[in-house]
């Protein structure tokens, strides 16, 4: 039978839906506009060629279908070629959209008078980079100077929207989409003060590429085509990768739960019969957002009664609240086993940084402005800095050092990166690694 109109329409339909989802799992629908065309052409041909691999494979299963290889290849092609063109000519309406100042980008420009000036005369030169400059924020102060300088360089005053010192307030009272960062010499805390508080604005942040190290590790960076800017993005991951990750976990967790579960139990047993308590331990700790969950492990310390989460404390050398089997369980790491089940619901990773206690949390939150940075992905099991770490103690020197190797992560996130901390934490449970 010949196909009919509407065979036709369900058919169109069905395959529409199959790119948009092979393309947002790609990242292809992310802000393409400002990143370079050959990026973005290389991109759509990996893409489209995974794309066309998965449906050449279902063809296949179709016994009329002889010549796989051209079939392919001619599919290929044709689509590639389509993605491309209209690829081009969604770029260039938007680029003629910036230029007509149809599409605008709100943005404000922090930094000092000189660099300020530099890059707003360079907006106003580019008109296609599509920025709106609502105005200034100044890290000089003296109001009444620096209005004189703009003035003198016949520039509007009342784009001096006041000193960085009134940051938040000058941003709630100007809803803006970006905030740029361009100073001679920068203040590093400052500058990561204010992008913590943009990113829990939802507004995006760009530096001039001479502040970059005073953000590396912070979160990963984009270069941007054709503007002398580099964007901060809390995306750390394309939608396909953090798919795969959670699938991982999800698959990971199940099976050292199931197949371990007799040795578990036995575990259970041993912790039950070494000293009086329940054999699981909970506690609050800091999520993904600064969310709060509790954390399970099996019971490595006598029975703790205290119900006051001030008196919190961490676990220090040889310390005597461990009781016999729990040390053996805390030097093998085997008391995390119940943190599978954290996995399994989502309060964590399999592979990410150490979840904190809240208390301690908001410790180093108001000593280190920067550390609340670590919780933008899902906290793990273990880490890079869980297989590199010695024993230790609390203080502000050990944090910091926690945090280098956090960001470290955090700026490398991969699936390649999470079974090289895997396969080291074998290692590390196999010597007896942990602290007890």
């Amino acid at each position: 039978a010949h196909p009919t109109l509407q065979d036709y329409v369900l058919g169109s339909l069905m395959m529409s839906i199959f790119w948009y989802v092979v393309f947002f799992i790609a990242g292809m629908y992310q802000n393409w506009h400002l990143r370079s065309p050959f990026d973005e052409f290389f991109a759509v041909i990996k893409t489209s060629f995974s794309g066309c691999f998965i449906i050449v494979l279902f063809l296949l299963s179709d016994d009329k279908t002889n010549s796989f290889r051209l079939l392919f290849l001619l599919y290929f092609v044709i689509m590639t070629s389509c993605f491309v063109i209209f690829r081009f000519i969604a770029r260039r309406i938007q680029i003629y959209l910036r230029k007509t100042k149809i599409i605008k980008i709100p943005a404000i420009i922090v930094g000092d008078l000189d660099s300020v000036v530099k890059f707003y005369s360079k907006s106003q030169e580019n008109i296609s980079w599509g920025f709106e400059i609502k105005g200034f924020i100044f890290t000089e102060a003296g109001k009444e100077e620096i209005d004189k300088k703009l003035s003198e360089q016949n520039m509007d005053i009342l784009l001096n929207l006041g000193h960085v010192d009134e940051f938040l307030f000058i941003i709630k009272n100007n809803p803006v989409e970006e905030i740029i960062f361009a100073a001679k010499k920068p203040d590093p805390e400052m500058l990561i003060d204010l992008a913590t508080l943009c990113e829990n604005k939802g507004i995006r942040v760009k530096i001039e590429p001479n502040l970059y190290a005073h953000f590396t590790g912070q979160s990963r960076t984009q270069n941007i085509y054709g503007i002398p800017l580099i964007e901060i993005n809390t995306c750390l991951q394309k939608p396909w990768e953090s798919f795969m990750k959670r699938a991982f976990d999800i698959f990971f967790s199940f099976f050292v739960l199931l197949l371990g579960l007799p040795f578990w139990i036995i575990i259970a047993i041993i912790i039950k019969l070494d000293s009086d308590g329940n054999v699981f331990y909970t506690q609050p700790r800091v999520g993904k957002n600064n969310k709060l969950f509790m954390i399970y492990k099996f019971r490595s310390m006598v029975q703790d009664k205290r119900k006051d989460a001030q008196t919190a404390a961490w676990t220090k050398v040889g310390d005597p609240r461990v009781s016999k089997f729990g040390k053996f369980i805390r030097k093998t790491h085997l008391d995390e086993i119940p943190q599978f089940v954290n996995v399994l619901i989502g309060d964590m990773s399999v592979v990410g940084p150490r979840p904190e206690q809240p208390k301690f949390a908001e410790e180093f939150a108001a000593q280190l402005p920067y550390y609340n940075r670590r919780h933008l992905v899902r906290p793990g099991i273990t880490g890079w800095w869980q297989v590199k770490y010695k024993p230790h103690v609390l203080d502000l020197d050990e944090i910091k050092n926690r945090i280098k190797d956090d960001f470290y992560y955090i700026e490398n996130i991969s699936i390649r990166f999470d079974f090289e901390i895997l396969i080291r934490t074998v290692w590390c449970v196999l010597r007896g690694h942990g602290q007890a």
